[in-house]
């Protein structure tokens, strides 16, 4: 049976290793040598090595979070609190940390580490210590996901880590919480999956996406079964993502130049030749709102589980708990389907989207009472079809995807549900709203064909009219490539304003970042002068300038919180952002939504930095600032 410590050691070589080929090359021939014992074993070999406890499709979780993984650590190693957050700081990676720290009470000889417990499952001999194999860490996994307790997962996790190396510890750490932290992407591993196979990359690619099962993908390479991989509902696909553009004149560029001035992977540049084959005049792509809710997913109508909805966010969790409607409103739905699209919260007497401040504050509920539904409202807003009638249609080009998705819609609209009105029912998919008349929870995104810079423009203007992020623009030939930001796919979101602030507090990074102060938290003034904090940042600045400032910050701090320090407010920052949220996470009473650094402005005193008045008057020029909830 395979080790676990043939995973671990695999690992560290693939971290230490940059060239792609190599990496490629070494992990075929692990997968090779491991499924000549067990074709199963090479599976979760693979599974793990992607960083998953269980596959896609698999609703399993360990629920086995940072602090239960911590005190396991320091439960087993015998090491201080102190000792382990200056490691994580050192590293910052709990795995990494875990390592370092092993055996700091002696016990760092694997063959005198302490052993499980036997209610763990793993009593071994009293002098005896065998290596942890893949199916142990398997059973493992499937007890604690069942597990009713935190106790019994603790139990279970100290177990594990009690039979573990220092090795086998850091990546049985790096594995339970979701980041291996290798540079193996999940499509390398496919590959090389291909090579040890003797199979091509596309067929075990098409398996996966299929299936959501990278262990099962593996057994059916080997098997020579890949072509007999179905699709099933309730796992999600990879969602396709758009690459900002900043003017309508470079959306327009995006989609007209020439493919050999492009550098991009093969299929991307199909992608665009297939655009420009399609515009016999200008752009010749779709046009859509973009909309400020959540990315989502549903999926519904299988026959075998009739009733059954599930929407997946774009991290690929499912959310059907937090939005109840959507999922009463698709309940009654007999066709199998995939549809993406956009969670809004909705105020349906103007028949437009709230800000997205608003629909959060249903995000990541278990429990939905009438209240919140009655307070914040929902819809899903679809604009693409993903599977239907047993098809999966994501290489059909998105003209094709839209006319069936319209038809879907379309026949979705007959349906009612009792005392439904006949003027009620012209829209989409409807379910009650609370106790009143059933309302339309399924809309059709608008779209339409633009070709221009300036019908770009005017479509934006229209969309930040109606509270919108922006638009969309979307190649009409397109195919949707799952977890892809190319070519195809465009967004102009264009900054609402800059802030000169003042960095008030930094926080240290995570890998990459670790032991650098790379997240800054930055303030205005009030009318008092007082400096108040609006939010935090961490995107824009440069290695050298993280590097730079972490050296001043370190010498300027006032208070070291181990993780986070406040230090004097001398040092100006130039940020850019989407919009202005009313929040009460900041002494200012506003956050700034996707704060982006632009540039250190050391030429600036602290006398000069934007004021709260400032802040109020950005946020009160929104189309899509907050609304008293009160007033749904």
């Amino acid at each position: 049976m395979a080790q676990f410590l043939q995973l671990a050691e695999l690992a560290e070589q693939l971290a230490a290793e940059a060239g792609r080929l190599k990496k490629r090359a070494a992990i075929a021939e692990a997968v090779g040598g491991v499924a000549v014992e067990s074709v199963t074993d090479a599976g979760l070999f693979c599974l793990y090595l992607a960083g998953q406890a269980f596959a896609e499709a698999d609703p399993r979780r360990l629920n086995a979070g940072g602090a239960l993984l911590t005190r396991a650590v320091k439960s087993v190693s015998g090491c201080t609190d102190a000792a382990l957050t200056a490691a994580y700081r050192r590293h910052g990676d709990l795995g990494a940390a875990a390592e370092e720290v092993w055996g700091s009470t002696g016990e760092a000889d694997p063959s005198t580490a302490p052993f499980a417990k036997s209610a763990n499952g793993f009593a071994q001999d009293d002098k005896v210590l065998r290596g942890l194999t893949l199916v142990e860490v398997a059973d493992a996994f499937a007890a604690m996901a069942a597990a009713r307790t935190t106790a019994l997962r603790f139990a279970l996790v100290e177990g594990l880590l009690q039979r573990a190396t220092a090795l086998e510890a850091k990546y049985l750490l790096k594995l339970m919480l979701g980041d291996m932290r290798i540079g193996v992407k999940q499509s390398l591993i496919e590959e090389a999956i291909a090579v040890a196979a003797g199979v091509d990359v596309a067929g075990v690619r098409h398996a996966v996406m299929l299936e959501a099962d990278l262990a099962g993908a593996v057994e059916r390479a080997f098997a020579g079964t890949l072509g007999e991989a179905r699709m099933r509902l309730f796992h999600p696909l990879g969602f396709m993502l758009a690459s900002p553009v900043e003017t309508p004149e470079e959306a327009v560029e995006r989609f007209t130049d020439k493919p050999k001035k492009i550098v991009a992977a093969p299929d991307e540049q199909q992608i665009l030749r297939d655009a420009q084959d399609d515009k016999s005049v200008g752009v010749h792509a779709f046009l859509e709102d973009k909309y400020d809710g959540m990315r989502a997913q549903v999926h519904c109508g299988d026959p075998s589980q009739p009733g059954r909805v599930a929407i997946y966010s774009r991290n690929r969790d499912e959310i059907t708990e937090s939005f109840p409607e959507i999922a009463e409103a698709f309940a009654g739905v007999t066709e199998p389907l995939i549809v993406d699209g956009e969670l809004l919260g909705w105020e349906f007497a103007e028949a437009k989207a709230l800000p997205f401040s608003v629909l959060g504050q249903r995000i990541g509920r278990k429990r939905v009472d009438d209240a919140m539904r009655r307070q914040i409202p929902v819809v899903f807003m679809a604009f693409d079809l993903l599977f239907e009638r047993g098809e999966l249609l994501l290489p059909l080009p998105l003209r094709e995807r839209r006319m069936r998705l319209e038809a879907v819609v379309e026949r979705l609209s007959m349906m009612t549900v009792a005392g439904m009105t006949e003027t009620v029912a012209q829209g989409g998919l409807f379910a009650p709203h609370e106790a009143e008349e059933p309302v339309q929870r399924l809309m059709l995104s608008p779209a339409k064909l633009v070709e221009s810079a300036d019908a770009i423009d005017a479509a934006y203007n229209d969309a930040r009219a109606r509270a919108n992020e922006g638009v969309m623009l979307k190649a009409a030939g397109s195919a949707y490539q799952p977890g892809r930001r190319g070519l195809a796919w465009v967004k102009l979101k264009r900054e609402l304003a800059t802030l000169d602030v003042v960095i008030t507090g930094a926080e240290f990074g995570h890998g990459r970042r670790a032991g650098l102060l790379s997240d800054y938290t930055f303030a205005v003034r009030d009318e008092a002068g007082e400096l108040r904090n609006v939010g935090k940042a961490y995107s824009g600045v440069t290695d050298a300038e993280i590097a730079e400032l972490t050296e001043w910050l370190k010498a300027h701090t006032l208070e070291d919180h181990g993780h986070f320090r406040t230090v004097e407010p001398l040092r100006v920052l130039e940020v850019a952002f989407n919009n202005v949220m009313r929040s009460d996470r900041h002494s200012g009473g506003f956050a700034l939504r996707f704060p982006r650094i632009l540039r250190i402005r050391d030429d600036k005193p602290l006398e000069e930095i934007d004021t709260l008045e400032r802040v109020e008057e950005i946020f009160q020029s929104q189309p899509d600032k907050g609304r008293d909830l009160t007033n749904l």
